[in-house]
C-alpha cells in the first residue's frame, strides 16, 4: 500500500495498532469514525460477518441543511448515529477511532453518541 504523506502513514501505523485489538461482533459493533477535511462518517460494523449494520455521515439530508462548525456537525452526527443504532436495537458498541486523535471532532461525536444511548 503507497502511503502518500508523513501524517498518512502515522495514522495507518496507528490504525493497525488499534484494530489488532478492536474487534465488532452482532452484539457489540465496532463503531468506526471517518473523518475528512469538511465531512465526517461513522458506521457501526460487524466484522463478523463483514456487514455494516448502521451508518450516518455529515452529508445526510437533515443535517447538509444545518449550519455550524464542524465540531458542532461531528455533534449531530453522533446524535444521529445513536437514534439509528437504537432503532436497531443496538445499545453497546466499541469504539474505532481509526488512527485519528481522540480530539475535537473525533471526540464531539463520541460523547454526543453517548449522550445519545450508545456505550461504550
Amino acid at each position: 500500500m503507497a502511503i502518500k504523506s508523513r501524517t498518512d502513514y502515522r495514522r495507518f501505523r496507528i490504525k493497525k495498532r488499534i484494530r489488532k485489538i478492536v474487534q465488532g461482533t452482532p452484539d457489540r459493533p465496532r463503531m468506526t469514525v471517518f473523518r475528512s477535511s469538511k465531512e465526517i462518517y461513522v458506521q457501526l460494523i460487524d466484522d463478523l460477518s463483514g456487514k455494516t449494520l448502521v451508518a450516518a455521515s455529515s452529508l445526510e439530508k437533515g443535517l447538509v441543511a444545518q449550519k455550524g462548525t464542524k465540531t458542532e456537525t461531528a455533534k449531530m452526527v453522533g446524535k444521529v448515529v445513536a437514534e439509528k443504532a437504537r432503532e436497531a436495537g443496538i445499545q453497546e458498541v466499541v469504539f474505532d477511532r481509526n488512527g485519528y486523535l481522540y480530539h475535537g471532532r473525533v471526540k464531539s461525536l463520541a460523547e454526543a453518541a453517548r449522550e445519545g444511548g450508545l456505550k461504550f
